[in-house]
């Protein structure tokens, strides 16, 4: 099988990233072609420079405006030809035509039970909130933050003792599973999204979620 031509946006320290480079590794069907972080200091471009993938590095606070940054960093991933991007703890706020220009092929992980906690601190207002479970998800990026359609989500139960720190760990361990599962379907060509915004998964609509426990991997 041909590997699916991918870049991926950091903006820390990157451990979905290494799932990743760890998983194509072995049998995930990508070509990493470029990590780029929009921060210079994140420790995720040590990990792809360790992997042999080229880097760059955007500072979004060198541009005027969030349009400025946003059509630069089109240009250069644009440079590696992707048919997919990966948003893997991209920590910017997307304009509308960045969006649209990858709709359908940009996919990003959040550490929440999408559509409960979108945004930031998400382990935190769980734990506030009074949660009996917590989780990350995988959606198809649109231009609503955290809303675009939930494509599998993997759940973890709220302890008694949990700290947002703890809980963090253990959602971050499912995160590492579910990124590189829903990148192998996009890249085996079982997953898209249609032009009427729904979820294909091997020819069937998606209407809800999958979840990591119910799924053959």
């Amino acid at each position: 099988m041909s590997r699916l031509p991918v870049v991926v946006l950091i903006s820390g320290g990157g451990t979905n990233l290494q799932a990743i480079i760890d998983a194509a590794q072995q049998d995930l069907p990508v070509d990493i072609r470029a990590v780029i972080s929009n921060r210079p200091e994140a420790y995720g471009l040590q990990r792809a420079e360790q992997a042999g993938i080229a880097t760059a590095v955007l500072d979004h606070r060198e541009f005027d405006s969030r349009e400025a940054f946003d059509q630069a960093l089109a240009a250069r991933i644009d440079e590696y030809q992707p048919a997919l991007v990966l948003l893997a703890g991209f920590m910017r706020i997307l304009t509308p035509d960045f969006v649209r220009h990858y709709q359908g092929r940009m996919l990003n992980i959040h550490p929440s039970l999408l559509p409960k906690f979108q945004g930031l601190h998400t382990h935190q207002r769980a734990l506030d909130a009074g949660e009996k479970e917590h989780g990350a998800s995988i959606h198809f990026v649109t231009e609503e933050l955290d809303g675009g359609p939930v494509i599998l989500q993997a759940r973890v139960p709220v302890l008694a003792d949990d700290d947002a720190d703890r809980l963090a760990a253990r959602v971050l361990e499912k995160e590492h599973i579910i990124y590189p599962l829903a990148v192998r379907w996009f890249a085996e060509g079982r997953l898209a999204l249609n032009d009427a915004g729904q979820m294909i998964l091997d020819g069937r609509v998606l209407s809800a979620p999958l979840d990591l426990a119910q799924v053959s991997r």
